[in-house]
């Protein structure tokens, strides 16, 4: 039974992880004001899909290799930061064409975005962000026991972040949503989207500068 003396702490510290604002949930935000509930919540849950993929590589020792090879882990980084750099980029272009971040439902006229488009983006910024990788091998391991299976310990530890990270972003995807009308704004829906714009532009360029771990 993996509810043991290392759990609870573990509850304690994802809990308040989660709840610390990062990309994802600008993400989260930016997807919701641009297409609605549904939107949002596709985007939380292909977000923390990738935990998934975290928690098993780091299980597996793929992320000690990562950590110890520089050109290794150095593109990682830079693949992520280019994505982040893409997302802003698009929002900015947006502005640009004069485009907002329309609301689902409000306002009509609107195409809709495809299904696998949230799904995309909230899966490839999660799995592409090294400061994860990083995360998961330092973290993960302090809630693991000697005597634990560590490939199993670490899914269910990521299966307890998925439910708490979901719960979080989906409150946030609730609270933007209820102020659909006044996203549904063209000034306030093109200032939302050029400042997410910009701050996923900035995280990518911070990302990219920053120092591979040692």
């Amino acid at each position: 039974m993996f509810i043991d003396a290392h759990f609870w702490p573990f509850l304690v510290a994802i809990t308040l992880l989660t709840m610390s604002p990062g990309v994802d949930t600008l993400l989260v935000i930016r997807n919701t004001a641009r297409g609605g509930m549904r939107d949002g919540m596709l985007t939380s849950l292909a977000i923390c899909c990738g935990l998934f993929v975290h928690a098993a590589v780091s299980a597996l020792g793929i992320s000690l290799i990562l950590l110890q090879s520089a050109w290794a882990f150095g593109l990682l980084k830079m693949l992520g930061a280019a994505y982040l750099v893409w997302l802003g980029a698009n929002s900015l272009l947006a502005v640009r064409r004069g485009q907002g971040l329309p609301v689902a439902g409000v306002g009509g006229g609107r195409r809709a975005v495809p299904v696998w488009q949230p799904l995309r983006e909230g899966f490839l910024s999660n799995v592409l962000n090294p400061k994860t990788v990083v995360f998961y091998m330092a973290f993960l391991p302090q809630f693991i026991a000697p005597g634990d299976p560590a490939l199993t310990k670490s899914l269910w530890l990521a299966g307890v972040h998925f439910v708490i990270a979901n719960l979080w972003q989906i409150a946030i995807v609730v609270m933007v949503g209820s102020a659909g009308r006044w996203l549904a704004s063209r000034a306030f829906a093109r200032w939302l989207n050029a400042v997410t714009g910009g701050v996923l532009i900035a995280f990518g360029v911070k990302l990219a500068l920053e120092r591979s771990p040692a």
